[in-house]
């Protein structure tokens, strides 16, 4: 191939690159007109199609998956996909612990999590009544009595302080519209030494399907974690293609 060509064929590969950098994103100039926000929040009218143009701590916040989405939630692939019971068994759950199940959709996770704890009780939080209201209807069909739906909002996930033993976040945590008032009312939900569990999708890996802003970087949870007094104990990457992270909760804090 001549020098020529390869000056060709470059140029058209950085074009190509630009164009669907460009196509993923979108102009919003309302966003501008928003009240003013903390300022560990920014408001952007230029950022990705699958974001709310509003960045935590450098991150883009993904958009919330709605209830139009529950039969990806319950896709029978995700069994092997995300591997929920080696997430549960990775728990170490007592059968009297209180778990609160955040962001917890149909709860998918919490019928299982209500096996473990017999004599403890799971608390599924979701800011979509739509949820919950499936969550009520499959634990009245199944005769489960220690699931407990509950209705958060985006910046409170309305527990009672020091009431839980762990929380758990399933690929949600990215959609919280306010992560540092949600992740500071949890925290004082957590009971003395009690522990946070986050399971997300790899950001570091480009070849995992999903969508970026769906991922997140060990380096960038670790950063928003320790924003709220958290301290991480280990990250386990067990899983096929999402982290499992495990934080706790200080004395200080307790």
């Amino acid at each position: 191939m001549s020098k020529f060509k390869i000056i060709l064929v470059s140029l058209g590969l950085l074009f190509i690159g630009i164009m669907l950098t460009f196509s993923s994103l979108t102009y919003e100039p309302e966003l501008a007109n928003h009240l003013p926000l903390p300022n560990y929040y920014q408001q952007k009218v230029l950022h990705r199609r699958d974001g709310i143009g509003k960045f935590y701590l450098g991150r883009e916040i993904a958009q919330v998956m709605g209830h139009q989405e529950i039969l990806w939630l319950e896709r029978p692939t995700r069994q092997t996909e995300e591997q929920p019971n080696a997430v549960i068994d990775a728990l170490n759950l007592k059968p009297n612990d209180r778990v609160a199940d955040i962001g917890a959709g149909t709860g998918y996770f919490s019928f299982r999590i209500a096996q473990k704890v017999p004599q403890g009780q799971v608390l599924a939080v979701d800011i979509q009544p739509s949820m919950l209201d499936v969550i009520e209807f499959l634990s009245q069909e199944n005769n489960i009595n220690n699931v407990k739906p509950i209705l958060g909002n985006e910046t409170n996930p309305n527990l009672k302080n020091q009431t839980i033993d762990l929380a758990l976040m399933v690929d949600a945590y990215h959609e919280f519209a306010y992560p540092r008032e949600m992740m500071e009312e949890i925290v004082q939900a957590l009971s003395p030494r009690g522990k946070l569990v986050l399971v997300e999708y790899r950001r570091e890996n480009p070849f995992i399907p999903i969508k970026t802003l769906h991922k997140m970087t060990q380096r960038q949870v670790k950063k928003e974690m320790n924003a709220v007094g958290l301290q991480w104990i280990k990250t386990q990457d067990f899983l096929p293609q999402q982290h499992y992270f495990v934080f706790q909760k200080s004395e200080t804090q307790g």
